[in-house]
């Protein structure tokens, strides 16, 4: 799994509050060329969508973010995702993750943080608040100590079409979550065509 999510640049990072749009939305991204997606538990639909993803789109690497909880990590991979993400490192939701055989990818903003990750055998790492965190300046002084140890950063929060070339553009970043590829709003506005010609653009920026 880890191999496979260090080949796609682009994670979109979707909340969905209605369970029957996640096959739409999933088939809009894979329209668009993104075959890859988090849903995040910050909705009571989170798991009841990745379920239907899974089943409707086999062939889409299937994620859960906003992992908070060894519950959350239960659900998440009973549901389906093959993968999850949070936006801090909680050793407890990590080893549990990794026990039931799914890939983690905890988020840190510092080098303690970055350390306990890779403590846990996390080698690909969230970092979150990315904009409000230093955002690629940050990113280039932590890849100093840390790029020897294979370490790699998937900075979401903050992230847009307009800058995600520059954290793309560095080394030490293997991919960017972006909430602007799928809105909440245009979700609930089923709004499919505006996400694919959007999934088309982040990709095509990134070409």
């Amino acid at each position: 799994m880890l191999d496979e999510l260090l080949k796609r640049p682009i994670v979109p990072v979707i909340v969905i509050e209605d369970a029957n749009d996640a096959e739409p939305l999933a088939g809009a991204l894979l329209e668009g060329g993104i075959d890859i997606i988090e849903v995040t538990f910050r909705t009571a639909a989170a798991g009841e969508a990745i379920g239907r993803v899974k089943k409707a789109f086999p062939q889409m690497l299937l994620g859960a973010g906003t992992v908070l909880t060894t519950e959350q990590a239960d659900r998440a991979i009973d549901a389906g995702a093959g993968f999850g993400l949070a936006p801090g490192l909680n050793p407890a939701v990590v080893k549990h993750f990794q026990q039931r055989g799914g890939t983690f990818i905890p988020g840190v903003m510092t080098p303690s943080e970055i350390e306990r990750g890779l403590e846990l055998g996390c080698k690909f790492l969230k970092f979150f608040p990315a904009g409000t965190a230093g955002g690629p300046a940050m990113l280039k002084a932590l890849a100093g100590p840390y790029a020897s140890q294979g370490v790699q950063f998937c900075p979401t929060g903050g992230v847009n079409l307009g800058n995600m070339m520059d954290y793309l553009s560095l080394p030490i970043v293997a991919a960017i979550g972006g909430s602007w590829i799928a809105t909440k709003q245009q979700i609930a506005d089923k709004d499919w065509g505006t996400i694919t010609k959007q999934a088309k653009d982040a990709l095509a920026a990134c070409q």
